[in-house]
């Protein structure tokens, strides 16, 4: 597949990665992570940066209830460990109330932390919750990693491992070796997801993490999977570090 060919070397790439740089900051915000995984093909939810009460009001309006808001920070990784995330607002009132309160529970549970606001994004429809994700290991290289959200991730550690670059069979392969797959496929009330978008996913994945060699780390997690394609929910990047000399 050639649809990134090149496309490490486009402005948006430099631009992100040179932000980060300027900012000595390793990790990406969600919004600049999720800029950069859209380039790549990947689909993620929108998210925009509301700087003030009245602008995540303006913002969950223009993009439609209900929406999620999540503190904006690059000093915190983990925005659930200092309350910062609300699901679910269906007003511009609840936005207005969710917004003081991510704010207040973040000044007294991380007080030196430095605060942007919050990021608004649409609720993703129901579906399956899975995860993806590209580590890099010292001897091999870029290694994606794939399975199924929640329990099962953080008890079971269902997951499946190859060594990028991924051809469509290896995408295919890693969905199908999880335990966890029947749950894919449709089990219960559980409807069948798509499990071509999830293995499209992969290669893009795969594709990203072979022609950026500055990208260390990508969490897409979760990604909701449903019966018409699969989109990511939250995403983080790191970079890798500045070579001294």
């Amino acid at each position: 597949m050639d649809f990134l060919k090149g496309w490490a070397h486009m402005t948006t790439v430099s631009e992100l990665v040179g932000a980060a740089r300027a900012a000595e900051r390793a990790v990406l915000t969600e919004e600049e992570s999720k800029r950069l995984l859209r380039e790549a093909g990947i689909p993620v939810t929108e998210t925009r940066l509301a700087a003030s009460r009245r602008a995540a009001q303006a913002t969950a309006k223009e993009l439609g209830f209900p929406v999620v808001l999540k503190l904006a920070s690059p000093d915190i990784t983990h925005k659930s460990d200092v309350g910062g995330v609300r699901l679910s607002l269906k007003s511009a009132s609840e936005v207005g109330k969710a917004y003081d309160e991510i704010l207040a529970s973040a000044r007294e549970k991380a007080p030196r932390a430095r605060i942007q606001g919050v990021t608004v994004q649409p609720m993703a429809p129901p579906g399956v919750e899975v995860i993806a994700g590209m580590s890099k290991d010292p001897q091999f290289g870029p290694v994606l990693m794939f399975g199924l959200g929640g329990v099962a991730v953080e008890v079971l550690k269902d997951v499946a491992f190859r060594i990028v670059p991924l051809t469509r069979r290896d995408a295919a392969q890693m969905i199908r070796e999880i335990k966890s797959y029947p749950l894919l496929t449709g089990f219960r009330s559980i409807p069948p997801v798509d499990l071509k978008a999830l293995e499209e996913i992969l290669l893009r994945l795969s594709e990203l993490a072979d022609a950026t060699p500055e990208l260390a780390e990508i969490d897409l997690n979760p990604i909701v999977a449903t019966q018409s394609g699969a989109v990511a929910v939250d995403a983080r990047v790191v970079l890798e570090p500045v070579k001294e000399g």
